[in-house]
């Protein structure tokens, strides 16, 4: 236990760590502190002077209770715990003061600002200010800075709390904004006014206690008291942060992050956080069958006879069944159950090809030690992966843990900017081999650390030789005692790019016998006329040319590259339209609460498949959400335990170590090519368009 001291808050002793602030132990003992400038997540700035308290003892003038520490404060003569006031006149004349400068320059622009309603600001100068000031000059006004598409900036509003400075520099990694000119001239300034660089840039919206920084496509479309507010799950990655939809009739206008201190603490990427204006576009709200070459709207009905007419004249073994990145597991136990029930099984749920879910059991395919548990490792090594394009918010933990603790890094797999240092190992499977064989530097590394943590991206398994990767990637986590120890750490991390993949694979959603084809099969065989039927549930991420003349059947939500090939559409919800369960990458089961319904005859996607399985005579069992979930939870019971992490058996890598055999010679690359256009959600929407224009012309730039 650390060093504990005691002191004294408004007549009220306790005990609290020595490292902690005067602020965090007035907090402790349930005094109200105003603050702008301090963060509990950022660095101490010290600098807005709002969180001034009166210390017993100490100068005749109130301290800045973020930036003395508990363990600076004086005894009294006698010994007494030191004493701290946080409602004495002077600590009020004090904030009066503090506020009255604060406001010197700020406009009145509450009327038309989009903090309005939810602005620090406003409700601490209702709480700590005076209704006068004593300054007759003119207000200053500062030009506003162009940062990107995605944040919008009214600078004349800044108060100078450098909270954004600090979170783009701390936990972005990009050094993009800084404090410019000193005095009145002071401005938070991006230098040359690019726009931002940081995948995570919104949450500086959060941040911002004045409305200086506000939502750019949000700006001036609703109140926060006119929004319903529905906490949720994001599906943008495998991550499952936590995050909070807001909605006006049955659209929604915006999401938040919820704190979520084991998965997402409180930040989320910029897809997650703007991705909603894809929500209302390009919608699939009506089912359509293809007619003489044209696909035609169509009745629930007339989709469902035309599937019923092609499935019933084509045999189990010339259907295949593909299910994609956006799924909840609600959906993907009914399509397996359908397939099972006609007989098929071509099924696969990994639309990217990996060999995941083959061997090695759950802990094959998990992020065994947990997101949280990356504030535990000493010695990362990162195959195959970008972290920053395939979950950004875990890269900043990364990045984190990186500046706390210098854990050193490294990385088999192409070179990119990860916002820390790492050390480059090689390109792929021949500089893994030598690691495995004991001939890299980095192996004793490994060896050495008491806690090494394998980060193993898709990059790396989703190709033919997948498989012998993972087996070696297993070996090497046997050899260097990232598993199977006895202080129970299991360092073998899958970084999934997909929400649905970890449901898909604990419920078995895989090919069902030795004849039985994956995604990378049907798409062969389709293409060969050995397929008849295809039926693609939100799968998008496909070659649609590689499907042939087979009858394509797509459910989804998005009019995206399945339904342009499909023969029959069946319209689904989105995310946000519907309550289903998704198991993020490292094992936890969580669940998304629907905000909104979806559009005209779009239907929830498990009561679309019960429908279609009377209408093929194989009905399903259960007739509602209730039933299929207690059937699914029978199938996999740790689905039930909603927010806990159910981990895999160490033990079970063996048999994943023991298929380690020969790799091509090509060198790993991210699955992601384009961060802002991974799904069909993604493409929809206007803002994620605009940000990966923005990209490439960037990437372009730099080439010249």
């Amino acid at each position: 236990m650390s060093d504990m001291r005691t002191v004294k808050i408004d007549g009220v002793e306790l005990e609290v760590p020595a490292h902690y602030t005067i602020l965090q132990a007035c907090e402790e003992a349930g005094a109200e502190v105003p603050r702008f400038c301090y963060h509990e997540r950022l660095s101490i700035a010290g600098n807005c002077r709002m969180c001034l308290v009166e210390v017993k003892g100490g100068p005749p003038k109130p301290q800045a209770s973020c930036a003395l520490g508990v363990g600076d404060l004086r005894p009294g003569p006698e010994g007494q715990p030191p004493e701290i006031f946080t409602k004495t006149p002077m600590v009020k004349k004090a904030r009066e003061g503090v506020m009255e400068f604060l406001l010197i320059n700020h406009p009145l622009d509450c009327p038309i600002c989009d903090q309005g309603g939810e602005c620090d600001l406003q409700d601490q100068a209702m709480a700590y200010g005076i209704d006068k000031n004593r300054f007759a000059e003119n207000k200053r006004a500062v030009e506003d800075k162009y940062i990107g598409p995605l944040v919008k900036t009214i600078m004349t509003r800044c108060i100078h709390c450098t909270r954004c400075v600090r979170f783009s520099t701390e936990v972005g990694g990009v050094e993009d904004l800084g404090l410019a000119g000193r005095g009145e001239d002071a401005e938070i300034t991006t230098y040359l006014e690019n726009a931002m660089t940081s995948e995570l840039q919104g949450n500086v919206i959060d941040l911002c206690p004045v409305g200086a920084l506000t939502s750019r496509p949000y700006a001036f479309q609703a109140r926060p008291w006119e929004l319903r507010k529905t906490e949720s799950i994001d599906v943008m990655d495998a991550l499952g942060s936590a995050i909070r939809v807001d909605a006006r009739d049955r659209e929604v206008m915006r999401i938040m992050p919820r704190l979520n201190e084991e998965v997402n603490e409180e930040w989320i990427s910029d897809k997650t956080r703007f991705i909603w204006d894809g929500l209302r576009t390009q919608r699939l709200d009506r089912p359509y069958v293809r007619k003489n070459g044209k696909l035609e709207p169509a009745t629930w009905d007339e989709a469902f006879a035309a599937i019923a007419e092609k499935i019933k004249a084509t045999t189990p073994d010339r259907i295949g069944a593909i299910a994609g990145d956006l799924c909840a597991a609600e959906e993907l136990y009914a399509f397996k159950d359908l397939m099972s029930a006609l007989g098929v099984t071509n099924v696969d749920c990994r639309q990217d090809g990996t060999p995941l879910g083959e061997k090695g059991n759950r802990a094959g395919y998990l992020f065994n030690p947990g997101i949280a548990g990356i504030n535990e490792a000493d010695a990362i090594l990162i195959v195959g992966s970008n972290p920053r394009l395939e979950a950004p918010v875990l890269n900043a933990r990364i990045r984190q843990h990186w500046r706390n603790n210098a854990v050193q890094i490294g990385l088999i797999g192409e070179v990119a900017d990860l916002t820390y240092d790492y050390e480059h190992l090689g390109a792929g499977p021949e500089s893994l081999t030598e690691l495995v064989e004991g001939k890299s530097k980095f192996h004793a590394l490994l060896a050495k650390a008491e806690r090494p943590l394998i980060l193993i991206g898709q990059g790396a398994i989703a190709r033919g030789d997948g498989l012998s990767v993972l087996g070696h990637l297993a070996k090497l986590a046997a050899d260097v005692g990232a598993t199977g120890g006895d202080s129970g750490w299991n360092g073998f991390a899958v970084l999934h790019t997909a929400a649905a993949r970890v449901a898909g694979l604990d419920l078995c959603v895989l090919p069902g016998g030795e004849d039985a084809l994956g995604t990378r099969g049907m798409l062969s065989a389709a293409g060969k006329g050995e397929l008849d039927v295809v039926y693609l549930l939100g799968a998008d991420e496909l070659r649609m040319k590689s499907l042939g003349e087979a009858f394509v059947i797509y459910q989804g939500s998005h009019g995206d590259a399945g339904a342009h090939r499909a023969d029959v559409i069946l319209p689904g919800a989105a995310y946000t339209e519907k309550s289903g369960t998704y198991v993020n990458t490292e094992g936890r089961a969580q669940m998304t609460t629907r905000a909104v319904f979806p559009p005209g005859d779009a239907r929830e996607d498990w009561t679309i498949l019960r429908a279609l399985s009377d209408a093929l005579g194989h009905t399903l069992s259960y007739n509602s959400v209730d039933q299929l979930r207690a059937a699914m939870y029978e199938a996999a019971p740790h689905l039930a335990a909603i927010d806990q992490r159910e981990a895999g058996a160490a033990g079970d890598l063996e048999e994943l170590a023991n298929a380690a055999g020969r790799m091509n010679s090509s060198a790993f690359s991210s699955t992601i090519s384009d961060f802002y256009l991974t799904n069909p959600i993604a493409r929809a929407s206007a803002v994620m368009a605009e940000c990966s224009a923005l990209r490439r012309g960037r990437k372009l730039d730099a080439a010249e």
